[in-house]
């Protein structure tokens, strides 16, 4: 501190009789100022307590400040309990790691506060975790007027979008898992921000709120029709998070339940692991077939 107040750049330059551009570029280009010059700037530096310049400065001359934002839309926890969370941001950081970028992970409860940590942060863009179309955040988001890309869905004019066909796949996957099955039954991801459990019949997708899980469920009502199976007689086991231990517990209800499984369509391969497990600890034999829709998104 100086006389009670922050040390700057300019205290610096002062102490070592030099021009304030003189102390920057001995920070910023030190190729452009002589060794001897350079070496007062930071001995002075030392003796005034400086630490160095504020990179957020130089960021904004720049015009960037080499930092990704990641709209989460979950809690901070949902990384750690998501496989699929947990590699995708893997993934994010492993690439911004190798571009010299920072990563700023932004999770949101759905209340008002998150238009304002999303218009506080210090990125250059956003990573929007697939979320539903009426959620807020992409309005937020909006408002920065920053570049965004959106994972999974929905689709939002003026945002990219980085996606599959998840209703072609699914399809083309429970054709292939159901066409000898006449019990078929499905593995879901969660239908929405409520994460509630359980067993649905008749469930029709278009009333689901997340687009991802939408979608998929889309297709494997086309496979149905296409095989002549009656999608109401299907039985949908929601899980609340895509782990294996859910979709364990979710397939034991089925067969709890009384469900004569014999053709299962999964949405993840952590959920079709999951469903064997269950399969394997019943001790029933059940022709069982798992596929998961992961595939296509690798």
């Amino acid at each position: 501190m100086a006389n009670g107040r922050r040390v700057t750049l300019d205290d610096v330059a002062a102490t070592a009789g030099v021009s304030r551009m003189t102390a920057s570029y001995a920070y910023s280009k030190p190729d452009r100022v002589a060794a001897g010059t350079r070496q007062r700037v930071l001995t002075a530096a030392r003796q005034l307590g400086f630490l160095g310049p504020d990179p957020s400065g130089r960021f904004l001359r720049q015009g960037s400040l080499r930092s990704l934002g990641l709209v989460l839309g979950e809690s901070l926890s949902y990384v750690f309990q998501d496989p699929q969370a947990t590699r995708f941001v893997a993934g994010l950081a492993q690439v911004c790691s190798s571009r010299g970028y920072g990563l700023t992970i932004i999770p949101t409860t759905g209340g008002p506060e998150d238009a304002d940590r999303i218009a506080a942060a210090a990125v250059d863009a956003f990573v929007v975790w697939t979320t539903t179309a009426d959620d807020p955040v992409l309005e937020a988001v909006r408002a920065t007027h920053r570049r965004a890309v959106v994972h999974g869905g929905p689709r939002v004019d003026g945002f990219a979008l980085v996606g599959i066909d998840n209703r072609a796949a699914a399809k083309a996957l429970a054709t292939n898992v159901w066409r000898t099955s006449t019990a078929p039954a499905v593995l879901s991801f969660p239908l929405d921000r409520d994460r509630h459990a359980g067993i649905h019949h008749d469930l029709d997708p278009r009333e689901v709120p997340y687009p991802v899980t939408r979608d998929r469920l889309i297709g494997f009502r086309d496979a149905a029709t296409d095989l002549d199976i009656d999608w109401s007689a299907i039985p949908v086991a929601v899980c609340a998070l895509n782990d294996a231990t859910h979709a364990h517990d979710a397939t034991a209800d089925l067969l709890n339940t009384g469900h004569q499984i014999d053709g299962l369509t999964a949405m993840s391969d952590q959920q079709a692991l999951g469903a064997r497990q269950a399969l394997l600890a019943s001790g029933r034999t059940i022709p069982c077939l798992l596929y998961t829709s992961d595939a296509a998104d690798e």
